[in-house]
């Protein structure tokens, strides 16, 4: 069972709005191999042959990873034919994530496949690292083998790794959250410059690629079937702190998306050189004000602790849900924005947000023209397309649809080039609209 410590990142006052935060997470079943049939996901964008990696495994350093070929049953990513209305993407995350006696991680790579979807895991690189083996992070501003989530057991890893594994052959992507989870004025990454940011990553990425080192009993173990050094193109950072520095460490690094902003769902731009695919605002049903898409900031507005009321459970659960369909419904019928949802493998209050989540998941994700994707698939697709076109769909405004109708809105901006595939991309938590 995992060892990591559990703690809450509370918020702060943001242009004197309540702001919650995004909080930690803490941390099944290995998947068989892959098949070799072609897929077509709801969205109806065809997907990669499912098979599997030719030629022989090529371990990576220690063996805890390895060059397996491509990444199976992945979606091409196409150029819009001209005046063609965008699909509606929608992106489950989850933060920190990790395999632990909940078995969330496991459970909802299941539903994924129930309803043919891809997801991101931002894993904490701590997750990997055994408790017995803590000083082998130095952290910014912090001793070494400090963290604000704790470190795991060779059980907790073990567990963590098969899911892994599964996940990435399941079509998902692994990003990062980074290690210790640090928030806040005192060390938090929030106070972090460039260089120390630059640390962080190296050790988020050694940790993935070590954990054969550092865990000596799992030696036996299958490798992670990735190269994570091509894999890891993107991250949210703890409380969503730090991005300004992040990103310009970031994207010396191969990253090509961040996740750790807050904004209104319009369609992204890149912010410092990568897609800004940050979290956004969205309805709270009955109360007058917006709040972050994730299940941490409706814990936060709602009960202010994972242990509020037993009697408001359903309720609360019901409020997100019903939150997270109307923010779908808005960007489906009006402007086609990517909605962003981030959530933790944690049972707060009862387990009602992985209930909403696993609600939304089977209400929306098998809808016309959706397609339930990883960030890294979004930023594949949006590398695709043509800068004007998305300079166009950047002028809608939330939940606003084109007057004149789709194909006349996009068919100017998209003149007359035709649709082609595009190879998939190289493997290259602050402010709520609070009650006033």
């Amino acid at each position: 069972m995992m060892a990591a410590t559990k703690r809450i990142a509370l918020g702060a006052v943001v242009t004197a709005l309540v702001a919650g935060l995004a909080g930690c997470s803490s941390s099944g079943t290995e998947a068989g191999g892959p098949g070799t049939e072609k897929k077509t996901a709801p969205g109806g964008e065809e997907r990669s042959p499912a098979a599997a990696p030719k030629g022989a495994v090529k371990l990576i350093g220690d063996g805890s990873t390895a060059f397996t070929g491509a990444q199976p049953k992945l979606p091409v990513a196409k150029k819009l034919k001209p005046g063609q209305k965008p699909p509606q993407f929608v992106v489950f995350s989850w933060d920190g994530a990790g395999e632990d006696s909940q078995k969330l991680f496991s459970h909802f790579r299941e539903v994924a496949k129930k309803y043919d979807a891809n997801m991101t895991y931002f894993l904490s690189g701590v997750y990997l690292l055994p408790e017995e083996k803590k000083a082998l992070y130095d952290p910014p501003q912090h001793s070494a083998g400090r963290s604000d989530i704790g470190f795991n057991d060779a059980e907790g890893i073990h567990d963590t790794l098969t899911e892994l594994r599964a996940a990435w052959l399941d079509g998902n992507e692994i990003g990062t959250h980074f290690n210790g989870h640090f928030c806040g004025p005192d060390g938090g990454v929030g106070t972090w410059s460039v260089e120390e940011w630059k640390s962080e990553i190296s050790q988020a990425k050694s940790f993935v690629q070590n954990w054969k080192t550092n865990t000596p009993t799992l030696k036996a173990e299958a490798p992670l079937p990735f190269d994570y050094d091509k894999e890891l193109v993107g991250a949210r950072t703890p409380c969503l702190e730090g991005q300004k520095n992040m990103i310009a460490a970031a994207r010396t690094m191969g990253f090509r998306y961040d996740s750790s902003g807050v904004r209104d769902q319009v369609w992204p731009k890149k912010k410092g050189g990568l897609w800004d695919l940050s979290m956004q605002l969205v309805p709270v049903p009955g109360r007058d004000f917006e709040t972050l898409s994730m299940d941490y900031n409706f814990m936060f507005n709602q009960s202010g602790t994972t242990q509020g009321d037993p009697d408001q459970h359903a309720y609360w659960g019901n409020q997100m849900r019903d939150g997270l369909l109307q923010a779908f419904d808005r960007a489906y019928n009006g402007n086609r924005a990517p909605l962003i949802i981030g959530n933790h493998f944690e049972s707060w209050n009862g387990g009602t947000y992985m209930r909403a989540i696993e609600e939304t998941i089977e209400k929306v994700c098998v809808q016309k023209e959706v397609r339930c994707v990883s960030f890294r698939q979004l930023a594949d697709w949006l590398d695709a397309q043509d800068p004007a076109m998305l300079a166009d769909l950047g002028t809608l405004k939330v939940g606003q649809k084109p007057a004149q109708g789709w194909p006349a809105f996009l068919g100017a901006a998209q003149g007359k080039a035709a649709s082609s595939p595009v190879p998939a991309g190289p493997s290259g938590e602050a402010a709520d609209r609070g009650a006033k």
